[in-house]
């Protein structure tokens, strides 16, 4: 009976794994790429940031947002919780490259729960339902440009968003079972570093482009 229970406690966990990893790439990841991408509109001018990414004033396009973004959002969320909360890195046992990412991929986790929280308050909540308005391009790049905190804060939180999110690539693809093969890993390992740079290089020049507007 005991081994039963366990037997179906870890299928169990194994199915909300790979739920909470399929959740990470899509829509999550998804739209962290299209969003990342929207902001890079600010070089082209405050009112194409504006279309781009404040401008779905439609009641149907939140519905949307909270549907396809928040919701999966706060499940992949409550599911990284547990598991920072059941597991706990052996770097000082281990410390090999492996067991260094696992460290990073759980600090850039807690970080991005601030980051994120603060984010979407500040930028999208606050702004359309106290204010009742989108955030205008004028109040983020003056932010950016006049208050230091909230210029670290975005370096840092996109460079979290980055790592965590072309990190969570190859344990999706491992949990999904798309890779099995050293070389395989080897070259999905290419993959991540690939999408590192690139999501940096998007976020980073968003944050320039806002900073130098304000």
């Amino acid at each position: 009976m005991a081994d039963t229970a366990h037997t179906t406690l870890s299928t169990g966990s194994f199915y909300r794994s790979r739920i909470a990893s399929l959740l990470a790439v899509a829509p999550l990841g998804v739209w962290t790429v299209v969003h990342l991408w929207d902001n890079l509109s600010a070089f082209e001018s405050p009112q194409a940031w504006e279309q781009a990414v404040t401008g779905a004033r439609h009641p149907f396009n939140q519905i949307l947002l909270a549907v396809l973004v928040l919701l999966p959002l706060v499940l992949h969320t409550v599911w990284g919780i547990a598991r920072l909360a059941s597991s706990r890195p052996n770097n000082v046992r281990y410390g090999n490259y492996d067991n260094l990412k696992y460290l990073l991929q759980r600090l850039s986790a807690v970080g991005l729960l601030g980051f994120i929280g603060a984010h979407l308050w500040l930028a999208w909540a606050h702004p359309r339902f106290v204010e009742g308005r989108p955030e205008p391009f004028s109040d983020i790049s003056h932010e950016m440009a006049h208050h230091t905190p909230t210029l670290v804060v975005y370096v840092l939180g996109v460079l979290a968003v980055s790592y965590h999110l072309a990190n969570g690539i190859q344990t999706f693809a491992m949990g999904q079972g798309l890779v099995g093969s050293a070389g395989a890993l080897r070259r999905l390992e290419w993959v991540v570093y690939l999408a590192f740079v690139l999501l940096l290089a998007m976020g980073w020049g968003a944050v320039f482009a806002l900073w130098r507007a304000g």
